[in-house]
C-alpha cells in the first residue's frame, strides 16, 4: 500500500513541475520574450530564412530608434508577425525616390546594410529601394522597411505601422548555432 501512495506522490509532483514549468514558459513569452521564426528573406542578409530567436517585449516601454530592427503585428492577418527595421520615426517626412530613401529630406545612413548585396540587388532589379510617395508620419507611425528591399513586403509597400502594432525590438537568434547574434 505504502509503493502504491509513493507512486501517486511522485505522479503529483511530476505533474506539480509540468504545471509549474508551463506557467513561467506562458508568463516569460506573453509579458518578456517573444519567440521569432523568421519567415522569408525580407531581412535577408541580416537575418536569415527560418532563424529562430527570441524578441524582447520589455524593451518596447524603454522606447524605439531609428534603424532598431522590431517585431509587428503583419498587416495581412491578426496572427502572423513581421520583423522589419525603423527607418522613420514619428513625425518624419520620407520618401524613396531615384533608389534612395529620404528622411526629412536627407538621403539615410545605410551602413548597417552589405555593399556586395545592395550591389549584386541593384544589378538584378535595377534598384535596390523602392520609389515611394512622400508620406509624413503621424505621432504613433513608424515607417518599417526590410533589409532585403526588393524582396520585402514593408512599408514601402503597405504604408506606415501604428505604435500598436509593435511587439517587440531586438532578436537574439540561436539557431542556428552559425547565426547566433543580438540583431
Amino acid at each position: 500500500m505504502e509503493k502504491k501512495n509513493d507512486t501517486v506522490k511522485e505522479l503529483l509532483s511530476l505533474l506539480k513541475v509540468f504545471v509549474i514549468s508551463f506557467a513561467c514558459f506562458w508568463l516569460i513569452t506573453k509579458f518578456l520574450f517573444n519567440p521569432v521564426i523568421v519567415d522569408g528573406i525580407s531581412m535577408y542578409p541580416t537575418l536569415h530564412d527560418k532563424d529562430r530567436g527570441l524578441s524582447n517585449m520589455v524593451g518596447l516601454n524603454f522606447g524605439v530608434e531609428r534603424y532598431d530592427i522590431v517585431v509587428v503585428n503583419s498587416k495581412d492577418n491578426d496572427t502572423e508577425h513581421w520583423v522589419k527595421r525603423i527607418i522613420g520615426m514619428p513625425g518624419d517626412t520620407l520618401r524613396g525616390e531615384d533608389g534612395i530613401v529620404y528622411v526629412n529630406d536627407e538621403p539615410i545612413d545605410e551602413s548597417y546594410l552589405d555593399a556586395d548585396y545592395i550591389a549584386e540587388k541593384t544589378a538584378e532589379y535595377g534598384h535596390f529601394n523602392r520609389d515611394f510617395d512622400e508620406i509624413t508620419l503621424a505621432d504613433d507611425e513608424y515607417f518599417l522597411l526590410g533589409d532585403n528591399r526588393p524582396e520585402s513586403k514593408d512599408s514601402s509597400l503597405v504604408g506606415p505601422f501604428k505604435e500598436a502594432d509593435l511587439i517587440s525590438k531586438g532578436v537574439l537568434i540561436f539557431w542556428p548555432l552559425n547565426q547566433i547574434g543580438l540583431y
